[in-house]
């Protein structure tokens, strides 16, 4: 009998636990302390956050909306979005930047998703299981697991944890996620730190935390409420 597959996204959640219990739920209510529970809604329709999440990437969401106020106004529907010469529509976003390689992509996109639907609708996503969602996302040249988790959390307020740079970089810091997680390792380790129900909670209390005290170049630890267990601060924390 063949030896069954151990996910080490599954072990290293079961380790953690183990070697520091209770760091989850500790980590949280310090965050919480900070900036209190936020509460999930929609944000955009699904195909509009897609769209946006791609024009994000690799740059500021302010160059990112810029981008696609841009190509809302120039084009009168998805199908026209889909139908335009990549070169036309890399020239409208290019607000955003690397638009050679996000009008591609958006096409793709609008492609993959019409042949599934017949239309530009990704409702059908919140009834799979949330890795099958993740999955077929994925399947699209240029969307990777964040891109796929940040619509499936924002839009359905499914729990999958959009692993964004101050995601990663305050996980690894705390040591929730080892020193040299990969970012697909990121993505599916958080499936097994938290429970579904507090991850919108924990994605955007990391993220506020990584633009604030938990600074790249200037953490604020002196004030940080996640000190006491946090490997940054000490090597050793519990």
């Amino acid at each position: 009998m063949a030896r069954r597959r151990t996910d080490p996204a599954i072990t290293w959640a079961k380790g953690l636990e183990r070697r520091r219990p209770g760091l989850m739920d500790d980590v949280l209510a310090g965050l919480q302390a900070l900036y209190g529970t936020p509460r999930w809604k929609p944000r955009l329709d699904p195909i509009s956050e897609l769209v946006t999440t791609i024009l994000s990437q690799n740059t500021s969401d302010v160059n990112a909306a810029r981008a696609f106020d841009a190509l809302r106004a120039r084009y009168a529907d998805w199908s026209a979005v889909e139908r335009a010469p990549v070169r036309q529509l890399a020239s409208t976003i290019k607000s955003g930047g690397l638009a050679d390689q996000k009008a591609p992509r958006i096409k793709a996109a609008l492609k993959a998703t019409r042949s599934k639907t017949g239309d530009y609708d990704l409702s059908f996503l919140k009834e799979l299981p949330p890795l099958e969602a993740r999955d077929w996302l994925t399947a699209i040249p240029g969307i990777g697991p964040k891109t796929a988790s940040i619509v499936m959390l924002f839009c359905f307020g499914v729990p999958l944890m959009p692993v964004d740079t101050h995601v990663e970089r305050v996980s690894k810091r705390i040591g929730l996620l080892p020193p040299k997680a990969s970012l697909n390792f990121a993505h599916d380790a958080w499936l097994h730190l938290v429970e579904p129900a507090r991850m919108y909670e924990a994605h955007v209390a990391l993220i506020r935390h990584g633009r604030g005290h938990c600074d790249a170049l200037r953490p604020q630890c002196d004030t940080c409420p996640l000190r006491a267990r946090c490997r940054f601060v000490n090597r050793r924390a519990p």
